[in-house]
């Protein structure tokens, strides 16, 4: 455990490696990683997602989302009543 205490106004402070090793909830130590998930290449352009205005690489040709639902108690809504995103 803390072999000092660096109390201020009844609170610990300073680094939290003074406290406690990094760890998992299982009590396993943790290993950090510079890069955890595999690389991207970005040195192609045809791996690059690329967007300018309106244009947009990955969009591909669909039509703009006109349906979605009604919702309620909008008061005086300036921007619209219709709901268009993931309503879960």
């Amino acid at each position: 455990m803390a072999t000092q205490s660096m109390k201020k106004m009844g609170k610990e402070i300073g680094p939290a490696s003074l406290y406690a090793k990094p760890h998992t909830m299982s009590g396993k130590t943790v290993r950090a990683e510079p890069n955890p998930g595999l690389p991207t290449n970005n040195s192609k352009l045809d791996t690059l997602d690329i967007s300018l205005g309106q244009f947009s690489k990955s969009a591909g040709n669909e039509p703009t989302k006109t349906s979605g639902i009604v919702t309620r108690g909008n008061g005086c809504a300036t921007r619209g009543i219709t709901a268009r995103g993931p309503m879960a």
